[in-house]
């Protein structure tokens, strides 16, 4: 895939760079903040070869790529001047949003970009469990206590990193933000509050008193410290003399940002940290089944929004006030072995070989700890799965709150970060974690197993050898049917089978779109079909209706059919780089077409000669919201001739 070109074509679709105000990106969607969303082409973004999908939440765009997405982050941040955003005043419209939205929106503004920081350092404290665990290292060892504090410095210094992604957020000076946490966290003041506890006299700055807390590791101070000077550096900036403004500006802005974060804002955050911890206390008393279970149930709806964001800080607060987490953790957990189990399922039952493969390359990310994959490109494709999703992250989240299951290290839930659960009792806690996602992946497994239907159609009257085949439940992936040289006949047979027919692109060898060296398409990422390696150069429509988009490249052709299927024809591989060269246009947008109209020209020996592969893979972009997708198996076939049914 390549990234460059990639990029270039979301920042065009989400409206340039001018309609961009702020970008990051998390484990696999990008976040845009537009200045205008409507600007932004939502549905031909979302038929983009290499996008998952695209989602409307908490004042951000969110564009879903999956695990390649940094690579996809760079040229768009290059080319916006983003990767050192936050020192400039954003033009983000916020009063058009509402508070909720605003305050997501900041939450997973600030905590996206030190994820990195915080999964490796968990990962670290998870090897470091096994490793102690199993008696290869020994608690007194060198080596134990270097990886010790190599996990413990992204947690201790936890302030600092969050203040640097505070201050892009709040768009104030980093370095400062910065030097507030190192505040917080200096040696001589971490002696002066433990000296201050054991003689009960106060710490004073300017004769007030400072509260004695400590602040490592913690998370809400520090927000509440950056937030307060991005209100203070814009009037220190003001009041400062132009002479001497490098200087002055500095110094007000730390000495009264400093100062009134260890009097107020500081004891604030600490003591409503306290506040969160003691009512997880109390939680876990009284009703530990419950946070979990509903967490369980409903991370996959959250993922879908980008809302989770917001509820992992919570996590993270846990871990460090109290040691351990019972609550985030141990329910996403349960949700992404959920979802993995549900989407293997799909992988087991299902017919189609194209299917088969993605759901099981989706799976295995999914109880990794990576679940957008297999949501976006299974569990909402098919509902069935999302739904057995729920319903097993919740039973599982119902076992972890009963037992209380405690993760002491963080990272992406998953089979990777059970080690994680290794701590205070020992094994006790792991044990429990695994037996949740057991209970997880089983229930969730066997509900998508059964809830989950391969499409048939109905065998009324004479349906024809696709509606036999799907009926009979005869693979998808290998099913056949006789084609009408006809091309209207084959029409009304189609209609009165339930089904639309898709015809080819091109003369040539139709074959799997699973052989497609591009994995966007192989794995029906963007949806199903099938390929066809063209023999000649004149491209003809597959479908009776009108041309949706003629790329600008002139490489792709997006055609929708009279019955509402929506068909992106794409010639050759990775063709968007020779920028319309070897291509002829012979319609422009709203054209009507037929079957057999002719559409592009195309010099098939120049683009061979260039380097690039000429298969046309032939995909049903909105497949998700039908049957099924009945492909011919690989033969050769004839141009106009039906390749595919989509069955309604």
């Amino acid at each position: 895939m390549n990234y460059q070109e990639l990029g270039t074509k979301i920042l065009n679709l989400v409206g340039g760079k001018e309609n961009v105000t702020g970008l990051t990106h998390c484990a696999t969607r990008l976040r845009f903040i537009l200045k205008d969303d409507t600007k932004a082409q939502t549905d031909v973004l979302k038929s983009t070869p290499g996008v998952l999908g695209v989602v409307k939440n908490g004042g951000q765009y969110q564009v879903i790529i999956g695990n390649d997405v940094n690579h996809v982050y760079k040229p768009i941040a290059e080319v916006c001047d983003l990767a050192g955003a936050g020192t400039g005043k954003s033009q983000e419209p916020e009063e058009k949003k509402s508070l909720g939205e605003r305050f997501i929106a900041t939450i997973t503004g600030i905590f996206t970009p030190i994820l990195p920081a915080i999964t490796a350092a968990g990962m670290l404290k998870a090897v470091l469990a096994v490793l102690t665990a199993f008696k290869l290292v020994s608690t007194s060892s060198d080596t134990y206590q270097v990886i010790n504090f190599m996990a413990d410095a992204a947690f201790y210094f936890l302030p600092i990193l969050l203040a640097n992604s505070a201050a892009k957020k709040f768009n104030c000076n980093p370095y400062l933000a910065m030097m507030l946490g190192g505040i917080l966290l200096h040696p001589n003041f971490v002696n002066m509050v433990a000296a201050s506890k054991e003689s009960g006299e106060a710490i004073r700055l300017f004769f007030v008193p400072i509260y004695n807390a400590s602040y490592s590791s913690s998370v809400i101070p520090i927000i509440l410290s950056v937030w307060f000077m991005s209100l203070v550096e814009p009037i220190a900036d003001k009041v400062s003399p132009k002479a001497i403004k490098f200087f002055t500006k500095p110094l007000i802005t730390i000495l009264i940002s400093g100062a009134v974060t260890l009097w107020v804002l500081g004891p604030i955050g600490y003591i409503v940290a306290s506040w969160i911890a003691n009512g997880v206390n109390l939680l876990n008393t009284y009703v530990s089944w419950l946070v979990p279970l509903v967490l369980g149930g409903t991370f996959p709806l959250l993922v879908m929004t980008g809302t989770h964001y917001g509820i992992i800080p919570i996590g993270i607060n846990n871990r460090m006030t109290t040691g351990y987490d019972t609550i985030v953790y141990p329910a996403n957990l349960s949700s992404n072995i959920a979802q993995g189990a549900a989407t293997f399922a799909v992988a087991i039952k299902t017919k189609s070989q194209e299917i088969k493969q993605l759901a099981t390359s989706a799976g295995i990310t999914a109880v990794c700890g990576i679940t957008e994959p297999a949501l976006y490109g299974i569990n909402m494709r098919f509902k069935t799965p999302l739904i057995s999703a729920c319903i097993g992250g919740a039973v599982g989240g119902l076992y972890m709150g009963l037992f209380k299951v405690k993760n002491y290290a963080g990272g992406s839930p998953g089979l990777m970060t059970l080690p994680g659960y290794i701590g205070g009792n020992g094994f006790t806690d792991l044990i429990h974690a695994c037996v949740g996602a057991a209970i997880a992946f089983v229930v969730s497994f066997a509900a998508s197993y059964v809830l989950y239907k391969e499409a048939e159609t109905e065998t009324s009257g004479n349906l024809g050898t696709a509606g036999a085949s799907a009926a009979s439940g005869v693979s998808a992936a290998a099913g056949t049917f006789e084609t009408n040289k006809n091309t209207r006949n084959e029409e009304k047979a189609t209609a009165k089978s339930g089904a639309i027919t898709i015809c080819s692109p091109a003369a040539g060898k139709l074959v799997s779109i699973a052989t497609v060296s591009d994995p966007t398409f192989a794995q029906e990422i963007m949806g199903r079909g099938a390929a066809v390696i063209p023999e000649d150069g004149t491209i003809v429509s597959p479908v009776n209706g009108t041309i949706q988009m003629v790329f600008d490249t002139k490489h792709a052709i997006g055609f929708l059919s009279e019955e509402g299927a929506e068909v992106l024809v794409h010639v050759g591989l990775d063709t968007v780089n020779l920028n319309g060269q070897y291509f002829e246009a012979l319609v422009k947008d709203g054209d009507s077409v037929r079957v057999g109209t002719p559409v592009l020209k195309v010099d098939l020996k120049g683009i061979q000669k260039a380097g690039y592969e000429i298969v046309t893979p032939v995909i049903v972009t909105n497949s998700a919201d039908y049957a099924d997708v009945i492909v011919k198996e690989e033969q050769g076939i004839q141009k106009a001739e039906a390749i595919m049914k989509v069955v309604c």
